[in-house]
């Protein structure tokens, strides 16, 4: 079981490393995140990406994503959900008065789970995710190596792993970047628009996007 060649790791992994540091929406969040909120927030925002991603994979495997993927209706109604999400966020992000990492935008205290939880919805609710995942893992599927559902899961779980390496360290350094800016409150303001921004180019993204 999972009696791989050389070659097929080598060329797996480069694949995922190519996936994981390439610009996209995922990376925009999380940076996004800790610029304006600090390590604390990236991290919380990359948790949430992380989990979102383990469950597009568990989709793929159970074959749930290919309604998503071949039906029109589905794909557009998880599509809108996503888009409408993400505006909401934008706009707040948008309203703030430079307290947006602190607060939830209603005054209340802003808890790193709130970001985790975003992080989470944000990546499930993108179905262009879930669209990847059923497309790319099949290629990595090789007779006689196991279930087709297990080498899936395998390899769906490995890009994750590889994410683990690439991400953190962008955090730390958008920490650094984001440090002296969050000590200023008028800095603060134009970091929460600059989220804000992020959210809803995110959105617009992904109404614009199709099958």
């Amino acid at each position: 079981m999972f009696d791989y060649t050389l070659t097929h790791w080598t060329t797996f992994l480069a694949a995922a490393l190519l996936l994981n540091i390439s610009p996209g929406p995922d990376m925009a969040f999380i940076l996004g995140h800790t610029v304006q909120g600090g390590k604390r927030s990236g991290l919380a925002a990359m948790l949430g990406i992380w989990v979102g991603a383990c469950a597009h994979v568990l989709l793929a495997v159970l074959g749930l994503s290919a309604i998503v993927a071949t039906s029109a209706t589905a794909f557009a109604m998880v599509k809108w959900i996503g888009v409408i999400y993400l505006g909401w966020l934008g706009i707040q992000a948008l309203r703030s008065d430079g307290d947006m990492m602190r607060t939830g935008g209603d005054g209340t205290p802003q808890k790193t789970a709130s970001v985790f939880r975003q992080g989470v919805l944000i990546d499930l609710f993108n179905p262009k995710v879930a669209t990847f995942f059923l497309a790319f893992l099949p290629q990595f599927v090789v007779p006689g190596s196991g279930p087709i559902w297990a080498q899936s899961m395998l390899h769906g779980l490995l890009i994750i792993v590889v994410a683990a390496f690439v991400e953190p360290p962008l955090i730390l350094v958008g920490d650094r970047l984001g440090r002296r800016l969050r000590e200023s409150r008028s800095l603060r303001v134009w970091l929460d628009r600059l989220l804000g921004s992020v959210l809803l180019a995110l959105g617009i993204e992904l109404a614009l996007s199709d099958r």
